[in-house]
């Protein structure tokens, strides 16, 4: 089983207090924009281009046939650089999140605890952190002890790259993805403990 090369920090963490003051400030900037609005909407930072559009809630793909995902790679939150293609041959939870996004902190534990669960079978979690800034997206990991990396995608130009297969309308998203490389489960909206448990199951069960 491969490991991935271990990203060394370049951000200073601030202190607890200091973190929670960031993580306080960002959410108050947005606690209704990620339900209500789509991320990639048209903006100077991708040209015009916008998500295809799609409702919340859980969309399941046929074994073998769900769309491929596009071979995404960028710098990590905290240092470092990452491509999805490391990933290939494993089942990846691919979450799209945002540290001024509510539903982002609510299933937040979720996320760490399963990734915590399932990392020794194999099953890798990965972030694309969306129109963050390198602290606050930091204090945001290291208070919900996500210890799984996550890519740093300031102006969506990352998450772009997702219109033509299975495009999230808005964050928090999430996207189980098969040891192939194709899309098994879409969740548009936050994830619980059950709920993507049984995805991840679903896609681990699935032939390689």
């Amino acid at each position: 089983m491969s490991r991935l090369p271990h990203a060394t920090s370049r951000v200073t963490r601030p202190g607890r207090a200091a973190r929670l003051g960031l993580l306080a400030a960002a959410a108050a900037l947005a606690v209704s924009g990620c339900t209500g609005g789509a991320i990639g909407a048209n903006s100077p930072a991708n040209n015009g281009q916008s998500f295809v559009s799609g409702s919340s809630g859980t969309t399941l793909f046929q074994a073998g046939h769900g769309p491929a995902v596009p071979a995404v790679s960028g710098p990590l939150v905290g240092g470092g650089r990452l491509s999805l293609t490391a990933y290939r041959s494993h089942v990846v939870v691919l979450n799209f999140w945002g540290s001024w996004c509510t539903p982002c902190r609510q299933e937040a534990p979720s996320l760490a605890q399963l990734a915590r669960q399932y990392g020794k079978s194999g099953v890798r979690f990965l972030g694309i952190d969306i129109r963050d800034s390198p602290a606050t997206a930091e204090a945001f990991t290291s208070d919900f002890r996500i210890s799984y990396p996550s890519l740093n995608d300031p102006s969506d130009n990352l998450a772009l790259d997702f219109r033509d297969t299975v495009p999230p309308a808005g964050i928090p998203t999430t996207l189980v993805i098969s040891r192939s490389g194709r899309i098994t489960a879409r969740v548009i909206g936050g994830v619980t403990y059950d709920g993507l448990k049984s995805l991840i199951q679903r896609a681990v069960a699935e032939p390689g």
